[in-house]
């Protein structure tokens, strides 16, 4: 079985456009002299910029694959990725975040899990054999708890 779905984190895009907006604006109106690698402060502010605005483009979307043995979790450009192995998945089931987990890349230490999420509240939880926990963020969480399921049970039935 695969599975292929993209959450689109369309608040993150929104900051993304406004800092890159408000960098644009600083870079026009200051009286700085043009950017060059000897004038090591404006070459210094403008990497800041560049890294910056890549950095939060990197984190407007969450890719969820499942092939048939991995699944896959891949932020925008894949500046960060992580698989788990199919046959280390336990258990996976639907459920919702708390406002306070926020978004990104996070560690909750009340639940000890990871949490990785571009988008509203909504994730499916996945226990693997080792008692860690993840939560996956999805604009469609039922249908990524059964994608999960029927690729674990397929593979229990192989092993």
């Amino acid at each position: 079985m695969t599975y292929k779905h993209t959450q689109i984190g369309y608040l993150m895009l929104v900051v993304t456009l406004a800092v890159l907006a408000l960098f644009a604006w600083a870079f026009i109106t200051s009286s700085a002299e043009p950017v060059s690698v000897d004038s090591g402060t404006n070459f210094a502010v403008t990497l800041t910029m560049i890294l910056t605005v890549f950095i939060l483009a990197s984190f407007s979307s969450l890719h969820v694959i499942i092939d048939e043995e991995y699944l896959r979790i891949k932020f925008g450009f894949g500046i960060y990725q992580k698989k788990f192995l199919l046959s280390d998945i336990v258990s996976a089931k639907s459920v919702k975040n708390k406002w306070y987990n926020g978004w990104g890349i996070r560690w909750c230490f009340w639940s000890r899990t990871w949490i990785y999420n571009v988008s509203g509240f909504d994730t499916v939880e996945i226990k693997l054999k080792n008692n860690k926990t993840y939560r996956i963020g999805t604009d469609e969480p039922k249908k990524l708890e059964q994608a999960i399921q029927n690729s674990i049970n397929i593979n229990r039935n192989i092993i």
